[in-house]
């Protein structure tokens, strides 16, 4: 048997107004002969033309109008002084309704003319509006992303890399993935291996180890009974070896030799605790730098801004998966990334944010069919043996988070959709 832990720790757009006021302009009473005429627009978009440029332009029809009688009638062109002396009554009043129908013409082209450009740039205005909208909702639509390893004078957080090093975490996730082993162990069942972790989890609790070295041995121990077959007599002594091994590389001060053979009852001997680590060793080929789900855990929580709480409930979640067969094949960003968003669903902190996606690699919808099973596995207690991860959670120092009740379906179903 596996003996008991001691000393447990406690808008729409409109034209724009173009520039001046509008300035309604006299209409002329048109002769009796004036039946071209044609009809000006009471008031000009631009304003009336100004008096200095008309007095130029009847100069140029004047002159323009007096040249074509002359050539019209015959007559030879004279000096203007000798036009004025002798020209007869008839005529000058023909020049003179002439000159009205010019200037009329020329007023009437030249709003036209402006008109028309007030309106090409009234067609145009409308077309360009809505590109900048569109350009504006463009630039809103992009998901603003915190830079959480910005500022960070931690050196041991190693914010300038830490990036990079979870990125090929994740990348090396490939190179652990677990196969169902237990087709080959004959002698070693599911709830052998549940009963070993939970024991490993009081050991951990025991000699004060991170939760890093928990989460690396129950790693090793898996790796290893994936490639060796193994009886149940040695699977104890495996999993002291994983930790001794998982502590040596964790831990800053890892526990000795002799406390490993004192938490096991004195069930083995030095030399056999060797033997094993040499041969676990040699079973992984001294790759034993496995990603975990845990660090990456601690990763996400910093881009959600979680609390320790919401932290430490996700933490109670992932370690609940380690006693469960079932999710070994999980790759650990997934699984930490789900225990996270399952703890922000239950404590109502919001959903998966723009951020979360970014740092994690996954959006909300790659992970819900992962969170209701999470969901499912603290609804359901399958072992009232296995006590030892919600006793540990029920203190205070972890906020009592084990004692928090699951969400029922459709408050899940709620708060994944929201």
């Amino acid at each position: 048997m596996l003996p008991t832990a001691r000393n447990p720790r406690a808008g729409n757009s409109k034209l724009p107004r173009l520039p001046g006021k509008s300035v309604q302009i006299e209409n002329t009473k048109p002769e009796k002969d004036d039946v071209s005429q044609t009809k000006r627009s009471p008031s000009s978009p631009q304003g009336a033309p100004k008096k200095r440029s008309a007095f130029g332009d009847i100069t140029n029809a004047h002159k323009n109008a007096v040249a074509h009688l002359k050539k019209k009638d015959g007559v030879k062109a004279t000096s203007k002084k000798a036009q004025r002396n002798n020209a007869p009554q008839g005529v000058s009043k023909n020049n003179e309704i002439n000159l009205k129908k010019s200037i009329k013409k020329h007023s009437n082209e030249e709003t036209t003319g402006k008109e028309d450009t007030v309106a090409k740039e009234a067609k145009e205005e409308p077309i360009e509006k809505p590109l900048q909208v569109e350009e504006q909702k463009s630039e809103e639509a992009v998901p603003e992303i915190d830079d959480i390893d910005k500022d960070n004078d931690d050196p041991s957080v190693s914010s300038l890399y830490a990036m990079e090093i979870f990125n090929y975490m994740k990348q090396r996730e490939d190179k652990f993935v677990m196969p169902n082993y237990l087709l080959k162990q004959h002698d070693i069942s599911r709830d052998m291996r549940a009963i070993l972790v939970d024991w490993m989890v009081e050991v951990q609790e025991n000699f004060e180890l991170n939760h890093e070295t928990l989460y690396l041995s129950v790693k090793l121990v898996d790796h290893y009974l994936a490639v060796a077959i193994s009886m149940r007599e040695k699977l104890q002594l495996i999993g002291s070896t994983a930790i001794l091994i998982a502590s040596k590389f964790e831990e800053r001060c890892p526990p000795c030799l002799d406390d490993f053979l004192y938490i096991c009852d004195d069930a083995y001997k030095r030399d056999e605790i060797i033997s094993m680590e040499m041969e676990i060793l040699r079973r992984l080929d001294f790759d034993i730098n496995i990603p975990i789900s845990y660090r990456f855990l601690r990763r996400f929580a910093k881009c959600a801004h979680a609390n320790m709480e919401t932290l430490t409930l996700a933490r109670f979640i992932c370690e609940l998966t380690l006693q469960e067969y079932d999710y070994i094949q999980e790759s650990s960003s997934k699984l930490a990334a789900s225990c996270l968003l399952l703890a922000l669903c239950m404590k109502n902190l919001g959903s998966w944010t723009p951020t979360l996606s970014h740092y994690s690699g996954y959006k909300a919808a790659d992970l819900i069919p992962l969170v209701k099973r999470l969901n499912c596995l603290l609804t359901y207690q399958k072992d009232e043996k296995l006590k030892a991860v919600r006793n540990k959670y029920t203190h205070k120092v972890f906020f009592e988070v084990a004692k928090m009740q699951p969400l029922d379906i459709l408050s899940l179903e709620d708060a994944l959709n929201s």
